[in-house]
């Protein structure tokens, strides 16, 4: 990996604390708060700094006057052609050309390693994704949150952490002894008996007729007719191995493979629940006592106050105490789901669950369950639930038909079929994962600029177009007189510095969705550069009779298809040479 380097912001944030530490006032201050950012517009400058906002109390001046003794001590700086100070105290910077030519070349150099950051310092970050209930193969409902935690854990590697990618595998609950009594009646059917219609309550998806094939080929007749106890945890382990098969091949399709797979069963069976209760007993978190009638309504008929032991979630917030366990002494699916976090604690710096929005209500809780946990263990670990809406599948605006093959749901198979991983991918980047979105099949293979996965890899495309073009004419990208760029690609170089600070603002903030916000930006500008040469053929990017011009151009080119190489690898998009 090439080394990594500061990028433009910080490189002035260094500038504005080296002057901070000439100004006697402000020598001994504290410099944390303050933030160099592009201006909302334009036409103020390139940069944008609270320092003397920040610091103006703590060196007891107002904040205009420390702004202009921060501008006084920047003065001459050679990489800044212009200091402004607006409203109450922010100090605009334009930064000189030969700042933003060398930021291109920085490109070059750094290639697929441009934007990579060191602010993770190697922490270990657990990001545990999908972990949907193996019964089934992986459907729509699971890909949202697949492609978000995947897109997470690659942005947080990018920016310096190191990431366990893990997927928890719901083994050990009443749904896994049904996708086993499903299982033996297709292996029955498989050995020739008519079952008939599936029976309710049972899963009906054709996904499960090869099980039954498996079974059958591998025990014969051995457990027909026999009773339930003899064949029903052997099924559910095989059950449950052929579908984690068939969901690691569904994942495959989007490109996500996970570190690890923790079994619910294993967790359970080596006694980290009982762990984990105890050590919240010992610390007056679990006590036994009788949880409440179900409020605003008539308790049913059968109900009956039984005691059970109780997690003190209200002390964090929730509405009562909740049960770490049954009546009959198994674990509720929050007991089994403190010990699990307990056991990622133990080899994590912090921990990030990516659930879907149905689970909101429990979040408050498992939170405050791994908080107390891992404080336990003698290191507080952050912990954090990135909740994801789900997604409403059209066709032509009209809801899309099921899959014949699960039974009732849609396929990732079915999809990345129709439209391929790319498309899928992108698209489940385009807005913020907590809020509600739409894929429709027919807009999102659109060419078009409202179908932002079109239009981000058509940039890349247009730049490896041009790029052939150039060739035949005998002209090569070349960074040796980048002066001759003008105020339209400066501009585009001004936008494509910005990435480093994008990748850094999206891990530290855990958001993925910014790099695909960003990078149609960038393509949309890249669109508008090019097409300035439609009106005007001296604005083209190849200007066949000065080639000096062609190669500088043809240097930025390259360079802003790398940002956008960069940018969609994060995302586990391709970025293609043609459309």
């Amino acid at each position: 990996m090439t080394e990594i380097t500061d990028n433009l912001f910080v490189q002035f944030v260094f500038k504005v604390e080296r002057a901070l530490g000439e100004i006697e006032a402000a020598q001994h201050l504290s410099r944390d708060g303050i933030t160099m950012e592009p201006p909302r517009d334009p036409s103020h400058g390139d940069l944008s700094t609270n320092a003397a906002m920040v610091l103006a109390k703590r060196a007891s001046m107002n904040p205009r006057q420390l702004a202009e003794l921060i501008v006084a001590e920047l003065q001459g700086d050679p990489d800044i052609d212009e200091l402004q100070i607006a409203g109450p105290g922010f100090i605009n910077i334009r930064v000189a050309e030969s700042v933003l030519l060398r930021e291109l070349k920085t490109i070059a150099e750094l290639g697929a390693d441009y934007g990579r950051s060191s602010i993770g310092f190697q922490r270990c970050v657990n990001v545990e994704y999908v972990s949907a209930n193996p019964t089934g193969p992986m459907h729509m409902g699971h890909c949202r949150g697949a492609v978000v935690g995947d897109a997470l854990a690659s942005l947080l590697e990018f920016a310096g952490h190191k990431v366990v990618r893990e997927y928890y595998v719901n083994d050990a609950g009443s749904q896994v002894d049904t996708l086993a009594r499903s299982a033996h009646l297709r292996y029955r059917e498989a050995l020739g008996e008519d079952i008939g219609e599936i029976p309710a309550g049972m899963y009906p998806g054709d996904y499960l007729i090869p099980v039954g094939k498996r079974l059958a080929d591998k025990f014969g007749d051995q457990y027909v007719g026999k009773d339930e106890g003899e064949w029903l945890a052997l099924f559910k382990a095989e059950a449950v191995a052929a579908m984690m098969d068939q969901i690691r091949a569904d994942l495959a399709l989007l490109g996500i493979e996970h570190d690890v797979f923790s079994s619910e069963a294993e967790l359970q069976a080596a006694g980290k629940p009982e762990a984990a209760e105890q050590w919240l007993r010992a610390h007056d978190l679990v006590y036994d006592g009788v949880l409440e009638a179900p409020k605003g309504k008539a308790p049913p008929e059968d109900w009956e106050p039984v005691e059970l032991p109780l997690f003190r979630s209200t002390r964090f917030g929730d509405d009562q105490d909740r049960p770490i366990r049954k009546s009959d002494g198994k674990w509720t699916y929050f007991g089994a789901d403190l010990a699990y976090h307990m056991q990622k604690a133990e080899s994590a710096d912090e921990l990030i669950d990516v659930w879907g929005a149905d689970h909101a209500g429990t979040v408050k809780r498992i939170k405050a369950a791994v908080a107390a946990l891992s404080e336990g263990q003698g290191k507080p670990i952050p912990f954090d639930v990135k909740l994801v809406q789900m997604v409403q599948l059209l066709r032509n605006g009209e809801p899309a038909k099921m899959s014949k093959r699960s039974g009732n749901f849609v396929t990732i198979a079915d999809m990345v079929e129709e439209v391929g991983k790319d498309v899928v991918r992108f698209s489940m980047l385009t807005r913020k994962p907590d809020a509600q979105m739409d894929f429709d099949f027919a807009k999102v293979v659109e060419t078009s600029k409202d179908n932002p996965v079109f239009y981000v890899q058509y940039a890349h495309a247009r730049i490896c177009s041009i790029l052939r073009k150039a060739a035949e004419e005998g002209i090569a990208p070349s960074g040796e007189d980048l002066s001759l760029l003008a105020d339209a690609e400066l501009a585009l170089v001004k936008l494509a510095a910005q990435f480093p600070r994008e990748v850094e603002a999206a891990a530290k903030a855990r958001e993925p969705h910014r790099i695909a916000f960003y990078l149609y930006d960038l393509a949309g500008a890249f669109h508008a550069f090019w097409n300035m040469g439609n009106d005007d053929p001296k604005k083209r990017v190849i200007v066949v009779e000065d080639p000096a011009l062609s190669a500088a151009r043809l240097f930025l080119a390259v360079q802003i298809g790398q940002v956008i190489h960069n940018g969609l690898a994060l995302l586990g998009v391709e970025a293609v040479e043609e459309l």
